[in-house]
């Protein structure tokens, strides 16, 4: 599992993002607070403050996949 913040913070980046995102296999969760959803469902999404970065879960066996998924998100990525 690898995990990242990101950061939805309009109704374009969500929208993009779920596009983006149930292109792969792998299962994605948003951690915000006690709160986790499936990354993949943009009324789950929007059920969260995404005023503040949250944490992105990645569960995926091989690391060659985790590195084109980071590749793909990179826009939404925050350090």
């Amino acid at each position: 599992m690898k995990t990242v913040r990101i950061s939805l913070n309009s109704i374009d980046k969500v929208k993009t993002f779920v596009n983006e995102v149930t292109k792969f296999d792998a299962e994605f969760d948003l951690v915000s607070g006690r709160y986790v959803i499936d990354a993949k469902s943009i009324m789950g999404i929007f059920s969260l403050d995404l005023s503040k970065p949250i944490d992105l879960n990645i569960h995926c066996d091989s690391d060659s996949d985790i590195d084109t998924i980071l590749e793909k998100i990179q826009p939404f990525i925050v350090e």
